[in-house]
């Protein structure tokens, strides 16, 4: 029982560290409030726009900041903020180069937004140079949907293309509302109620299992193709929706002795939900966006058959990681995988916090390690206090 125990306390401190590394790769608080800042002006200054074809016109937030799974890019403290400006009173009749060419007159009637106002392909983009972007999509009712689906532009301005950001988002946090049942080991319990056993190091503010795995996730697959070809890395919104699917069919259907063990089974069961269509009698790739019809996530796998061998190379390489960081045996062990999956810097500073919560602890006196625990900073019976210049040891 005390491997059990070992095991299990092994796998809430490893829990622990990652959700500490989501924390440094994450916007931090003062850049969230500022994009909300920024992301409230620019929308009353689109919404007040005195032109009829954008009246009654609304604008919100989509992507990674809508679900709270934003991770910076690396090398860069920028992120990106998706919004969308819905034009109510448009229709198919619009050509979509049109309908972005009225959102970019209007931002470019603004002294402020025309001089970091930004052109791209299918959007308009505000740079606040150091902080993050504002990416700005028109978009228009689908009258085909039934799910209050909208219309966007193409990427050559060519065609309206069907999404449902709003419905999307809402099917994300319905997903992440959902807790997965824990097995606690009653010896394990037995020993926590008796001692009121704190683990080291104490678990940050906690936001969400599914979406620190979409980070988790999402920053294995920028630190993976850092070497490699960066454009054939899978987007964002297929690493999302397969986490959620995997998520929610896991949390159904399993007992689960840690968060570890949920983040595992999900990311190994994302491929599941892949779907392989015959087309004129060839196979295709499709992830398809369950709340409106006819947008395929995957649609350029087929176009690009590259993208699809990427995805499954990153896949094997992420579930071959997680094994091997729970197999790390010492600090020094986990520091240089947690640096090989996860990026050198954030992996050194969430590992120095840990090594200074130590030595603190052990300054004071309050650090010990318990049989079978581990090091802990709460009185447990049976534990011996670290002296002063022990070495940390392992997890």
């Amino acid at each position: 029982m005390h491997i059990e125990r070992q095991a299990l306390q092994k796998k809430a401190q490893l829990f622990g560290i990652l959700e500490q590394l989501c924390e440094r790769v994450e916007p931090s608080q003062t850049q969230e409030d500022r994009a909300k800042t920024s992301y409230e002006a620019v929308g009353q200054w689109l919404a007040s726009a005195s032109s009829p074809l954008l009246s009654g016109s609304s604008i919100y937030l989509q992507g990674s900041t809508a679900l709270g799974t934003t991770v910076r890019p690396i090398g860069s403290n920028e992120h990106d903020v998706d919004l969308v400006h819905h034009l109510l009173g448009l229709g198919r009749w619009i050509e979509p180069a049109r309908a972005k060419a009225l959102v970019g007159d209007r931002l470019k009637e603004s002294d402020r937004y025309r001089a970091i106002l930004e052109e791209k392909p299918r959007c308009w983009r505000l740079n606040y140079a150091g902080e993050f972007h504002l990416d700005i999509t028109p978009s228009i009712p689908n009258e085909l949907c039934a799910r209050g689906g909208e219309l966007v532009p193409d990427r050559l301005l060519r065609c309206w293309k069907a999404t449902n950001p709003k419905g999307y988002r809402d099917a994300f946090k319905r997903r992440a509302e959902l807790v997965p049942q824990m097995r606690l080991l009653k010896s394990f319990a037995a020993d926590s109620a008796r001692a009121d056993i704190e683990p080291f190091p104490k678990r940050p503010r906690f936001k969400g299992l599914l979406c620190r795995i979409v980070q988790i996730a999402k920053r294995h697959r920028d630190v993976y193709f850092l070497k490699r070809d960066a454009a054939l890395a899978p987007i964002s919104v297929i690493v999302t929706t397969l986490a959620a699917w995997s998520y929610e069919r896991a949390v159904a259907s399993n007992v689960f002795d840690s968060e570890l063990d949920v983040l595992r089974i999900v990311i190994a069961g994302m491929p599941d939900f892949i779907q392989r269509p015959i087309v004129g009698g060839r196979p295709t790739w499709a992830i398809w966006n369950e709340t409106t019809a006819g947008e395929n996530f995957a649609e350029r796998w087929n176009a690009e058959p590259a993208r699809a061998r990427a995805f499954f190379e990153w896949h094997a390489v992420v579930m071959a990681d997680l094994d091997e960081l729970g197999r790390s045996a010492g600090l020094d062990e986990l520091t240089g995988l947690l640096g090989k999956s996860f990026g050198q810097r954030p992996a050194a500073q969430v590992m120095q916090d840990l090594f200074d919560g130590m030595a603190a602890a052990r300054r004071s006196g309050c650090l010990s390690l318990a049989p079978g625990l581990g090091l802990t900073t709460t009185p447990v019976s049976r534990a011996t206090r670290v002296p002063p210049n022990t070495f940390y040891g392992s997890l």
